[in-house]
């Protein structure tokens, strides 16, 4: 999977215009947040977000942060999503525990060879849940854990045996 068919699978998740009042993230358009846009120098309104504005966010800050394009093929989308869902830092440290490394939140050599050592479906397995421990642990589960939970249920029906 190369980052193209990546984004656009994540907007399937992430949809349009969001303000939830429980989302720490605030406003959100296409699932980045105000601060992060704002961050990558957007100044408009949050809903007039372009979508090739959240793509070029999305490329720099979660798939490139997380070094996709050197993951295992098999677990590239989960560390993608889960970097757009918690942070490049995270979603590196679920991939680091799932491969049984020193979970320091930077992909390095260690994190490369590990990644090479175990099959990329049992990564997937244990990456998700990591993902899903650490969501169930957060105080807005109930606010928005049924569709992380669906999220990560469609992530894992989509790995290929």
């Amino acid at each position: 999977m190369n980052f193209d068919e990546a984004f656009k699978k994540l907007i399937g998740h992430e949809g349009g215009y969001v303000n939830h009042p429980s989302d720490p993230g605030a406003e959100t358009m296409y699932g980045i947040t105000f601060r992060v846009a704002r961050g990558f120098g957007y100044r408009g309104d949050m809903i007039d977000l372009p979508l090739e504005t959240a793509k070029a966010i999305a490329r720099k800050q979660y798939w490139d942060a997380v070094r996709a394009d050197l993951l295992p093929v098999a677990v590239r989308f989960d560390a993608f999503d889960g970097a757009y869902n918690s942070g490049a830092r995270q979603s590196i440290k679920w991939l680091q525990r799932a491969v049984y490394v020193d979970d320091d939140g930077v992909i390095g050599s260690n994190t490369l060879m590990g990644l090479q050592t175990y099959n990329g479906q049992a990564i997937c397995a244990r990456y998700n849940g990591h993902r899903l421990d650490f969501m169930n642990d957060l105080k807005i589960w109930k606010d928005f854990g049924g569709g992380w939970a669906q999220r990560v249920a469609e992530n894992l029906m989509a790995v290929k045996g």
